[in-house]
């Protein structure tokens, strides 16, 4: 009988928390834009046009002054990467860069790190879905600590999780259960590698 009164209380838990992760990514779209930066990052997975369109459209406005693609499919031509975000080829051929290491979150995370350091950049606009945003946030500050970079995010918003009442869609209630899912995996990652030593990662090189 206990162990299935813990068994709904950690349910309850999980599923309070699944509603503040919803709330807290339908409040992540932004209000205004945001400071200028050393560079932006555009981190591609679902609707990936959209997050490159938004870091260039960030870049043309001086929000940066070059933006990274990481993650981009091997498979993908730089031209077919301009002409489905709709980039202007003079801003594009000037001043995006595209990562093709990156396969996940975290390999995301390590090559903004490696191009923040090769371009001397401490301060980066993040660009990523409304949903994914917390958990790049997580995988970014563990290999990118203050005061080595400050981050400032730009979430794309995705269309399916505009309403309040997201879980009467199969679809939107499945996309939120994993991506919280997957954000609480990396919360206990960080904190079990909190309890133990951990090598610090490299500051930046500072500009100048």
């Amino acid at each position: 009988m206990r162990t299935l009164a813990a068994l709904v209380v950690l349910a309850l838990i999980w599923a309070a928390g699944l509603v503040a992760f919803a709330e807290r990514v339908q409040r992540s779209t932004p209000t205004e834009e945001p400071q200028a930066a050393d560079g932006i990052v555009a981190l591609t997975g679902a609707n990936s046009n959209e997050r490159i369109a938004a870091a260039i459209q960030l870049l043309a406005d001086h929000k940066g002054r070059r933006v990274l693609v990481s993650g981009v499919n091997r498979e993908v031509s730089r031209e077919q990467l301009r002409v489905a975000s709709g980039a202007v080829s003079r801003l594009y051929d000037c001043c995006v860069d595209l990562g093709f290491t990156a396969a996940d979150t975290v390999g995301n995370a390590r090559e903004t790190a490696e191009w923040a350091r090769a371009m001397r950049f401490n301060s980066l606009i993040v660009v990523t879905s409304d949903y994914h945003m917390p958990r790049a946030m997580l995988e970014l500050r563990a290999v990118l600590r203050p005061p080595a970079a400050t981050f400032q995010t730009y979430a794309v918003p995705t269309e399916a999780l505009k309403t309040r009442h997201w879980w009467r869609s199969p679809g939107a209630a499945r996309l939120l259960v994993v991506e919280y899912s997957k954000y609480l995996a990396i919360l206990g990652r960080e904190a079990v590698l909190g309890l133990g030593p951990r090598t610090t990662p490299a500051a930046l090189p500072q500009k100048g």
